[in-house]
C-alpha cells in the first residue's frame, strides 16, 4: 500500500479470476470488490456486475480506483469490457480516455451470460 501525508493508505487492488473478483485489500482486509464474469464470445472480456466497498471505506476513492484498474487489466491483456454494473458505467462515461465502450453485440452477450446465473445480480 502506498500512503500520502494525512490520507488514508491506498488498498492493494487484487485479480482473483477463479473468483471472478478484483478486490481491494487493506491490512490484510478485503475493503471493497468488483465482481465480474468472464466472457469468451463474441470476445474475449470482462463484465463487471457489482462494486462493494465496505462502509468504513467510503468516500475515499477506492470505487473508482477498482473501476480504473479493472480497465487499466483489461487493457493490459487486450480484453473487452462490457460494464453492466451501474457504477463501472458511470465511471467509464466519465473516464472515455480510459474506457473504451462496448459493443452492443458484447454487452448483450454479457446480459445473456448473467442471466444463466441469476444469484450473479
Amino acid at each position: 500500500m502506498s500512503e500520502t501525508p494525512g490520507e488514508r493508505p491506498l488498498p492493494e487492488l487484487i485479480d482473483d479470476r477463479k473468483a471472478g473478483m478484483l478486490r481491494a485489500v487493506a491490512d490484510d482486509e478485503v475493503i471493497g470488490h468488483i465482481q465480474y464474469v468472464v466472457l469468451e464470445a463474441p470476445e474475449a472480456a470482462l463484465a463487471p456486475v457489482h462494486t462493494l466497498v465496505d462502509p468504513g471505506h467510503e468516500g475515499h476513492g477506492i470505487t473508482s480506483a477498482l473501476a480504473a484498474e479493472l480497465y487499466a487489466l483489461a487493457d493490459r491483456e487486450g480484453l473487452g469490457l462490457a460494464p453492466l454494473c451501474p457504477y463501472v458505467a458511470k465511471w467509464a462515461q466519465r473516464h472515455p480516455d480510459q474506457a473504451a465502450p462496448a459493443s452492443e453485440e458484447l454487452l448483450a452477450a454479457a446480459r445473456a451470460k448473467v442471466a444463466e446465473d441469476p444469484s450473479l445480480w
